[in-house]
């Protein structure tokens, strides 16, 4: 059978509204556009983000950016973050000036678990630390204080407890007069202390002189009260942030020492 045709005409406007569907020119919303510089784009600009995409297919959604990765502590290198076990979650970071020097500035991180990020949550402070500096091989004597990775289990002081997560230990045998190298009293440097796990026992007072490696390795070797000087191997911060850290470090989150001069600590 015959179909009519229609006039010319009345084409025109079916073929209009199929050229503006051809051109795109539709009420749907464009794909919105990752910012420059957000996570996983870098910072080249628009041109990069553009590349990203280029050659996907028309309408499809865009890619999510990774996670960022966690933040790590600032300072530290690959050999000393490795040493931090990975059940520790609090760690006390302690970074002298250079190798040699006795001055160090002291601040704590904490994460969730293994794996998720550190974040700092009290310092920087002012610290000493030995009077000739740091060594990776301390022996009895040197006036250096050990470089490394160290738990911290124990704590003590003359003065009463003051609030301690770890187990705490008040005993008058912490009591210590004398000058130190500059002069200055050295009276109740040791009111409050935690125990560096540096060549001791874990688990008992910080008084206890056993001595795993001997003797000639020295120990002894604590976090306590600032007495204004640099110490025999110690590291010393502020009596008011002694007791902070001591209402602060936990035995449930495994906490440790990060200790050393700048340059060792970040390889």
């Amino acid at each position: 059978m015959s179909v009519p045709r229609r006039p010319p005409a009345l084409l025109a406007a079916p073929l209009l509204v199929l050229a503006l569907l051809l051109t795109g020119c539709s009420s749907g919303p464009t794909p919105a556009k990752a910012p420059v510089g957000a996570p996983g784009q870098g910072a080249a600009g628009p041109e990069s983000d553009a590349s990203s995409v280029r050659g996907a297919p028309s309408g499809s959604e865009t890619v999510p950016a990774p996670a960022p990765t966690p933040a790590t502590i600032p300072g530290l290198g690959p050999q000393t973050l490795a040493e931090i076990p990975a059940e520790a979650r609090q760690a006390f970071v302690v970074t002298g000036e250079e190798a040699d020097a006795n001055q160090s500035s002291a601040v704590l991180y904490s994460r969730e678990g293994p794996g998720k990020g550190w974040e700092p949550v009290a310092g920087p402070w002012d610290a000493h630390n030995g009077m000739e500096g740091w060594t990776d091989h301390h022996v009895a004597g040197d006036l250096r204080s050990p470089t490394g990775v160290y738990t911290l289990t124990d704590a003590g002081g003359r003065l009463p407890d003051p609030g301690a997560l770890l187990p705490y230990d008040e005993h008058p045998r912490f009591a210590v007069d004398g000058e130190g190298f500059f002069g200055e009293p050295l009276e109740g440097s040791f009111d409050y202390v935690v125990a560096i796990n540096y060549n001791r026992t874990e688990g008992v007072s910080p008084l206890d002189r056993t001595r795993p490696l001997g003797l000639g390795r020295g120990g002894g070797i604590w976090i306590h009260v600032d007495h204004g000087g640099p110490t025999q191997g110690c590291v010393s911060i502020p009596e008011n942030r002694m007791r902070e850290l001591l209402r602060t470090l936990d035995p449930a989150l495994h906490p440790v020492i990060v200790m050393g001069d700048a340059e060792t600590l970040g390889r």
